[in-house]
């Protein structure tokens, strides 16, 4: 999946998910940037950049499900390359997406200033209009994923940094944290610098940060909660 790669923001290629073909080649599978274009949302915030930010991909029923943290929607996406919206939101930048059955989880960062209160993990089904609130407590959410033992974490990219809308968080802020059954987060492993995603094998999770760096985490079943290198 390619965003922000449009010409409306200086580039020359389709925002959307493409299908790898081979080392050099590739298909356009669904231009989600133009559905963007010609749907844009009927919830009035800011809007910059029309194409959207797609940010997060999830296989779901045969097709895809899409996070846009810019026009703040889900959009479900089908292998032929029908786009449609899933699910519409305020100005809650929604980010990366796990699904268990018929639900689905999905993170959020929150808007500008992006406050712990504002990071959000969220769950919601097919055939819901709003979503439901499963934890909050940690600044700018950026992913969220189940564990060993279907155990829910998720990951904050780290404090706001105060730079324009859309920047990261400050270096060596950020955290795994692990979902609990009240509604809050508990941090299992802090000082991360600008994590994006996150991805479970097993006990161990894998942390991508904006730096090209890839994290291992183990032990998450054992305290303390598991070591990182």
């Amino acid at each position: 999946m390619y965003t922000l790669v449009d010409p409306d923001v200086g580039g020359s290629d389709v925002d959307g998910i493409y299908r790898v073909d081979g080392p050099n080649s590739f298909t356009v599978v669904a231009d989600i940037g133009a559905f963007a274009v010609l749907h844009p949302p009927t919830i009035p915030f800011s809007i910059a950049v029309p194409t959207g930010v797609q940010y997060a991909m999830q296989t779901y029923r045969g097709g895809f499900l899409v996070t846009d943290g810019h026009l703040n929607r889900v959009y479900r996406v089908t292998l032929d390359g029908e786009v449609s919206v899933f699910i519409a939101f305020d100005d809650i930048v929604p980010t990366g997406l796990a699904v268990s059955g018929d639900t689905i989880y999905m993170a959020e960062a929150g808007p500008v200033p992006h406050l712990p209160e504002t990071g959000k993990v969220v769950s919601f089904g097919p055939k819901s209009s709003t979503a439901t609130e499963v934890a909050s407590g940690a600044p700018i959410l950026v992913d969220v994923e189940f564990g060993r033992g279907r155990t829910l974490y998720a990951l904050s990219n780290g404090e706001f940094s105060g730079d324009p809308a859309g920047s990261p968080g400050l270096p060596n802020t950020g955290a795994l944290l692990k979902v609990n059954a009240d509604g809050t987060l508990t941090v299992v492993m802090g000082g991360l610098d600008r994590p994006t995603s996150l991805e479970f094998i097993q006990n161990k999770a894998y942390v991508v940060t904006l730096t090209g760096d890839i994290w291992m985490i183990d032990g998450l079943s054992d305290p303390p909660y598991g070591n990182a290198r």
